[in-house]
């Protein structure tokens, strides 16, 4: 009987140890995705962007799960691994205080066809899931940070440019290509056009 009574013990301690462990898994996931809606919200008050062109930003609501945004892609446990800004006419810059870097299990990002106006902020070396980036044509100017090459997962990189539209082109210049080749193992489509690049054709041939 003693025995009996013992294992009944142990099976109302692991029953009330995981239930105690679901709330607290269950109260971790539900903070994790109120504080990405939050930074979503913070991101969209932080841009500047013509609401009369937006389709996206401008339907954020706080009242709304942000999985349920235009532009925004949740995985099953509410998680943003999506977010496509492109075409939302943004302009006046972005830089390394955007709560844009504290979405860190982003997958994939697209702020095509933009107008930014500012240089690539080194702080997309924090969004280290990324497998697609999408800055073609987004008004980002001067040169491309060697934090790029941190994002290892990466499969496609689109940083092509229009010089004569954003006032100066994307540069390329005075870096260490070999160790820019040798972190973007996973990469399968990169393009460059419009981004002036120093290196000469050889030195690009070493380093891949």
């Amino acid at each position: 009987m003693r025995i009996h009574h013992l294992s009944l013990l142990s099976l109302i301690f692991c029953y009330c140890f995981l239930i105690h462990r679901m709330f607290d898994i269950t109260a971790v996931s539900g903070q994790i995705v109120e504080d990405q809606q939050q930074s979503l919200l913070k991101l969209k008050n932080g841009l500047k962007f013509n609401p009369e062109k937006s389709r996206k930003l401008v339907t954020w609501n706080q009242s709304i799960d942000c999985c349920e945004w235009r532009g925004v892609t949740c995985d099953e446990e509410g998680l943003v691994i999506g977010l496509d800004l492109s075409g939302e006419s943004i302009n006046g810059g972005l830089d390394n205080s955007s709560t844009l870097f504290k979405l860190q299990n982003l997958q994939q990002l697209n702020l095509a066809a933009n107008n930014l106006g500012s240089e690539i902020p080194s702080g997309f070396n924090k969004l280290k899931r990324l497998t697609y980036m999408n800055l073609s044509h987004a008004g980002f100017v001067g040169q491309i940070p060697i934090e790029i090459s941190y994002l290892t997962r990466l499969v496609t990189l689109d940083i092509s440019s229009v010089s004569y539209l954003y006032g100066q082109p994307l540069k390329l210049e005075n870096i260490d290509l070999q160790m820019l080749v040798q972190n973007l193992t996973m990469i399968r489509q990169l393009y460059m056009d419009g981004v002036s690049v120093s290196a000469q054709g050889n030195e690009w041939c070493n380093a891949l």
